[in-house]
Parts: C-alpha cells; sequence; structure tokens
C-alpha cells in the first residue's frame, strides 16, 4: 500500500488545497458560522529618551567625521581585449582605500593596490570620480602615490601624527572600503609595535604597528589613526587564515611613510642615499654604555663606510666586545638613534660627500665619507 503524507498548508500545494476549501465553503468556520477576524487597535510604541552619548562614542563620531572627507576609494583597472574586435577597453581589477597627502591632488596608497594595474580611478567622499596618473612606488615599503585633477576644496590634506611614540593599548581607527563598502569606519588598539612583515617584494618591513581593528581586503593603503584622528600608519596587511580579519592587521608607521612619500613626489622613485652600514638594535647602547648615536653592527664591503675605515663592533675570539664606531653626527648634525640618521642622510643625494662625528673605545673624530645610492 502506499502511504500519502499530508500536505502541510505551507507547501505550496498545501496552499492551495486549502484555498480551494475554503472557497468552496463560502469561509465558514466551525458548525458553518462565517469566519470572524478579530480588530485589534494597535499604535507605534512610544520612544525611550536615551540621554547623551558617551564621551568615546562622540569621540568615534568627531574622527570619522574630520577624517572620512580625506579617505578615498582606489579602482584598480586593466586592459581587456574584445575578442571580436580590436577595442581595448579598460575593466575594474580590484579596489583598495588612500588618502588625500596635499591640496595639490597626491594620493597615497599601497603599492599592492595599483600593482600591475593599467589605470586607476579615485572616488572621493562626495562620490565624484577622478582618473588618476601614477607619481611614484617604493614596493620594498608597499607604498604608492597616484594623483588626481580635483578642485582644492575636495581635497582636504589628513593630518599627520607620529609613530615613534605609540604606546600599546592607544585606541586606533580605521577608514577604509572593506570588500568594496566606502567609508567604513572600525575600531581597536595598538596591539604591539615593531613588528616585521614582508613587503611584495619580500623584503622586510620592519617597524609595523600591529592593531586589532577590524582590517579587510579593501582596506589596504588606508589610514590608521589615533584618537585625535592622526594618522599613525597605513593599513597594509592582515594575518588570517581565512582573508577576512582575524583581529591582527598590520600598518607602515607613518614616520617611515612621511620620510618616503615626499621622495616620491619630488623623485617619482625613492632614492635614498647610503652610508653603507646596519646599525645595531636599540637597546645596544644602553647595554653596552655607550654615548647616544648610532652603533654599528655590520659595514658593507666595498660601501662608502668601510672605504672611510668604519669598524661596526664584534665579537673577539675569547668571546668579549671588541669596539666599533658609534656615528654621532652627520656634517655636525647630530644623530641619536638610526631615524635620525636617515633623515639626515634624505637631505642628501648619492654622490655628495659628508663629514661623520664617530665615537670608538672613548676616542672621537672626524672622517669623511662619499655617499652612495642606497639599495632599499
Amino acid at each position: 500500500m502506499t502511504h500519502r503524507h499530508p500536505l502541510h498548508p505551507l507547501t505550496p500545494v498545501g496552499r492551495r488545497r486549502c484555498l480551494l476549501q475554503l472557497g468552496a465553503a463560502g469561509l465558514l468556520g466551525v458548525a458553518g458560522l462565517p469566519l470572524a477576524f478579530a480588530r485589534n487597535e494597535a499604535s507605534p510604541r512610544a520612544v525611550a529618551p536615551r540621554g547623551p552619548l558617551a564621551t568615546d562614542e562622540l569621540n568615534n563620531i568627531a574622527v570619522f567625521k574630520a577624517v572620512s572627507p580625506s579617505v578615498v576609494n582606489i579602482t584598480a583597472l586593466g586592459v581587456e581585449r574584445d575578442f571580436f574586435s580590436t577595442r581595448v577597453t579598460q575593466v575594474p581589477r580590484g579596489t583598495g582605500t588612500g588618502f588625500v597627502w596635499d591640496e595639490a591632488g597626491h594620493i597615497v596608497t599601497n603599492f599592492h593596490v595599483i600593482q600591475e594595474a593599467s589605470g586607476a580611478r579615485v572616488t572621493l567622499s562626495d562620490q565624484s570620480s577622478h582618473k588618476a596618473s601614477l607619481v611614484g612606488v617604493f614596493p620594498d615599503r608597499d607604498l604608492a602615490v597616484l594623483k588626481i585633477e580635483a578642485p582644492r576644496n575636495k581635497l582636504p590634506p589628513i593630518a599627520l601624527g607620529s609613530s615613534k611614540d605609540l604606546q600599546v593599548g592607544q585606541k586606533v581607527y580605521a577608514i577604509g572600503n572593506p570588500f568594496g563598502l566606502d567609508q567604513t569606519l572600525t575600531t581597536g588598539i595598538v596591539s604591539a609595535l615593531n613588528r616585521e612583515i614582508e613587503s611584495v617584494t619580500r623584503r622586510t618591513i620592519r617597524g609595523a604597528i600591529q592593531t586589532d581593528a577590524a582590517i579587510n581586503p579593501g582596506n589596504s593603503g588606508g589610514p590608521l589613526l589615533d584618537s585625535a584622528g592622526r594618522v599613525i600608519g597605513v593599513n597594509t596587511a592582515i594575518y588570517s587564515p581565512s582573508g577576512a580579519s582575524a583581529g591582527i592587521g598590520f600598518a607602515i608607521p607613518v614616520d617611515e611613510v612621511n620620510r618616503i612619500v615626499p621622495r616620491l613626489i619630488r623623485d617619482g622613485r625613492m632614492v635614498r642615499p647610503a652610508l653603507g652600514v646596519t646599525a645595531g638594535p636599540e637597546n645596544m647602547a644602553k647595554a653596552l654604555g655607550l654615548p647616544k648615536g648610532v652603533p654599528l653592527v655590520a659595514v658593507a664591503p666595498g660601501g662608502p663606510a668601510q672605504k672611510a675605515g668604519l669598524r661596526p663592533f664584534t665579537r673577539g675570539a675569547q668571546g668579549g666586545i671588541v669596539a666599533g664606531d658609534v656615528i654621532q653626527a652627520i656634517d655636525d648634525a647630530a644623530v641619536a638613534d638610526l631615524d635620525d640618521m636617515l633623515t639626515a642622510l634624505e637631505r642628501y643625494q648619492p654622490g655628495d660627500r659628508v663629514t661623520l662625528t664617530l665615537w670608538r673605545a672613548g676616542a672621537v673624530r672626524r672622517q669623511a665619507a662619499v655617499l652612495a645610492e642606497s639599495e632599499d
């Protein structure tokens, strides 16, 4: 015997059978009486007053209102050729984020956002779209600068902060276009400092900021902000097996960005003069009781420093430390650490002659050196 399951009224066939039965019965209820539909009075409920917003909420709102006009959406374009004709068109290849650097229309973003693109379009916060030209790139630090032609009143430069004085636990904000959803705000804290991440050229980017602010595909190139709404980094990478935010994001520190971007705007590429030295870690000077300056742990063979007779700190055969040089000044401009030295060097060009003030084993001397072009 074949058993038939009763049709549920919510299935299409069951619904149709119920309607036919109701129609045949003339909408009669129990004992043949007409069905009665109850009518109840209803009106919208009163809205409960919420009171003033919390202080942190007000700051979130203030930061977003102040900074969002400076954040842009970047669409990378690729070339596509019609199979049946010779017509070539540009089509979207991906999206990312950037921010307004100055009123001249320079836009900062990640190199990987526009990598291998044949062109790009920049959409401002007012949804106006502008064709972008490439100014310069520095793949080793995953940075790029684009330029658009737009009215100056539509190009509010973003406020710059500092990354060298950041502390773990500081509140941070990220504004970007995750998954193409423009003008998205996420919040978090500085989770760690001085991380190392790999650039698209497999070179190490040192000093990266780690944050738990949600960073997803499309946030790349956008600003990481402090609670004052100043840029402290450029969001560039996430650690995630799934490809989405897992609470571990990384940003290039703004001090590095502020050192590189002006050079890209000026030269179209990063041309950093170099001495051919490797600086020791920040705690080295304190551990060895050295004076302020840049202690050397390696000197490149054939480089300017070696030619000038500079010597790094080394470990002797008996395990003791053999004194090397500490760079204390460049052309009488004091350098207290590596950041100071890089800033001082960037005032020069490869081939320039500088005078170094050096400390070694308690003795101070001055030594001339000719700068070379850096490989970075």
